[in-house]
């Protein structure tokens, strides 16, 4: 019985291997199709600035930094200078509590007047800190509107249809060096922020 099974089932692929030959054996296997190629669409270009080297390379921006800095140290030195002759008032206050010499009543003034004004060293730190953090962010905004400015209009012809920002680590994983424009706009920002200074003299 179970030979009679195997028979069958030889005898079964036997004959479907042949009608599948006798099927496809006159069939000419068919020409790949021709793929038309699209043509290349020429197309406004794409173009990126280092943003990196824009920073460190335009002197509006190295200008700016260096207010900041300058307003950032002085600070820093007032903030300095407040706590220091704090510290000495609270010094002579401690020392002349030791030694008796102030009244119970002076003596409970005196460290009001010293807490009052370290809240008010402390408010001005916040207040000077918040200032100079909207600068910052007003001169980023400058900075921001000088590059855009000059890039729409450079690009009045419509040469580009983007300019990209690249940094290193940025969203842009490679960039072709052929689409660099940075030495072109970096050059073309500077050559105007140096004619805006020369009229400003």
């Amino acid at each position: 019985m179970k030979n009679a099974s195997l028979i069958l089932n030889v005898i079964l692929t036997i004959a479907v291997a042949v009608l599948y030959y006798l099927h496809f054996k006159d069939r000419q296997p068919d020409a790949p199709a021709v793929v038309a190629k699209p043509a290349e669409a020429k197309g406004k270009e794409i173009v990126y600035v280092n943003v990196d080297s824009l920073l460190t390379k335009y002197e509006y921006f190295k200008d700016t930094q260096k207010v900041l800095e300058s307003k950032r140290f002085q600070l820093e030195n007032e903030l300095a200078t407040k706590g220091r002759n704090l510290q000495n008032k609270a010094a002579f206050f401690q020392q002349q509590a030791s030694q008796g010499k102030l009244t119970q009543e002076q003596g409970r003034a005196t460290e009001v007047s010293l807490q009052k004004e370290q809240q008010d060293i402390l408010a001005y730190r916040e207040r000077a800190a918040q200032n100079l953090a909207v600068e910052e962010q007003n001169k980023n905004k400058e900075l921001y509107d000088q590059i855009y400015d000059y890039l729409k209009k450079v690009n009045a012809q419509n040469k580009y249809q983007f300019v990209l920002g690249y940094t290193k680590g940025g969203g842009i994983l490679f960039a072709n060096p052929d689409a660099d424009q940075t030495k072109v706009v970096l050059d073309g920002l500077n050559k105007e922020y140096k004619e805006k200074q020369t009229k400003k003299k």
